[in-house]
């Protein structure tokens, strides 16, 4: 196994700036074998109040990216979290950079940060670790999506920190 003990996180006050709510998109997929946006959902609300959700839920991970641009556009969403689980086949591979892809086009288009939590299912030795890493991984892109929403500044504090969502922490390179 990669990782160990149990995942202690903690995104701050419970309670955002006087009047503040923001609006969380949540995207995920038919084809995924974990729930991951429960876990998110559950992390961020045992975190943080002062924000809405909006979840839609499309076939696959190639729908991502135009349900993430609507979710921005049409339901002014302040950020969206696309939660996807590819397969271990070159198709499925292929199709998640694609999907990634235009993900990141969107990000453009619309000037918003869109939070990409995918979790390829070669990523683990076994079914249990695999969903063990989704949990994690949803759970940490979640308190990130936060941070983005109410305090963007203090991920500069952990720059350069070899962080990773869902596995232990890397740590910085030293000279």
């Amino acid at each position: 196994m990669r990782y160990s003990g149990k995942l202690q996180i903690n995104a701050g006050a419970k309670c955002p700036q006087a009047g503040l709510m923001r609006k969380l998109g949540i995207a995920d997929t038919t084809f995924a074998r974990y729930d991951m946006v429960k876990a998110a959902i559950n992390e961020i609300r045992q975190t943080r109040t002062g924000i809405k959700f909006l979840r839609r839920t499309v076939p696959g991970i190639k729908d991502l990216p135009v349900i993430a641009k609507k979710l921005i556009e049409e339901q002014n969403c302040d950020l969206v979290m696309a939660f996807g689980m590819p397969g271990k086949t070159p198709i499925d591979k292929q199709c998640a950079h694609e999907a990634s892809l235009g993900l990141i086009w969107v990000q453009l288009l619309t000037n918003k940060h869109i939070i990409e939590v995918f979790v390829h299912e070669d990523e683990a030795e076994d079914e249990k670790e695999l969903a063990l890493l989704a949990e994690r991984r949803a759970r940490e892109h979640a308190l990130n999506a936060v941070k983005l929403l109410f305090e963007p500044e203090s991920l500069t504090k952990k720059a350069g920190m070899g962080l990773r969502q869902g596995f232990l922490d890397v740590g910085p390179l030293k000279l």
